[in-house]
C-alpha cells in the first residue's frame, strides 16, 4: 500500500528536482508538497484565496487567481497546484502566461482541460499546461 500522502510526495519531489523557483497555488491545508519543495530551497511561496494560517515556515500570501497580484509570481519557473477546481485552470494557465512560467498541475482523478497539456509521469500524472518561453533571469 502507498503512503498515505504519495501524490503530494511525488509532486513535491517532481517540482524539487525541476525548478529553482516555483510557487504552490491553492495549498488549502496540505502542506506536504510545499514542504518538500521550501526543504530543496526552491519554495518562493504558497498562495490561496482564503487567508489562512499556514503551517509553520512557509511563507504565504493571500491571492485569488481570478485577479492576481502578479509581483506575486515575479522571477518563478513554474506555479503548481494540486487537485485544483477545474474552472481554476483557464486563469493558472493565463497567469502562467502572463508571468512566463511553467504551470503543472495534479488533477483530481482523471479530469483535465482541454487536450490535457503535456503529461509528466513522476510516480503520479502532472499536467503541464504551459512552458515558459525562456529562462527566468536570475539576480
Amino acid at each position: 500500500m502507498r503512503d498515505y500522502k504519495h501524490i503530494e510526495t511525488c509532486v513535491g519531489n517532481y517540482i524539487a528536482s525541476h525548478y529553482s523557483r516555483a510557487i504552490e497555488v491553492g495549498i488549502g491545508r496540505n502542506e506536504v508538497a510545499a514542504r518538500i519543495v521550501r526543504d530543496a530551497g526552491r519554495l518562493v511561496r504558497c498562495t490561496d484565496v482564503k487567508a489562512l494560517e499556514i503551517f509553520s515556515g512557509l511563507p504565504f500570501s493571500r491571492d485569488d487567481i481570478f485577479s492576481p497580484d502578479l509581483s506575486l509570481y515575479d522571477g518563478v519557473e513554474v506555479i503548481y497546484a494540486i487537485r485544483p477546481a477545474i474552472e481554476m485552470i483557464p486563469p493558472l494557465i493565463e497567469l502562467a502566461r502572463r508571468v512566463n512560467a511553467d504551470l503543472v498541475v495534479y488533477h483530481l482523478g482523471f479530469e483535465s482541460w482541454e487536450n490535457g497539456g503535456e503529461i509528466i509521469d513522476c510516480g503520479v500524472l502532472l499536467h503541464r499546461y504551459h512552458v515558459r518561453s525562456e529562462p527566468v533571469k536570475q539576480g
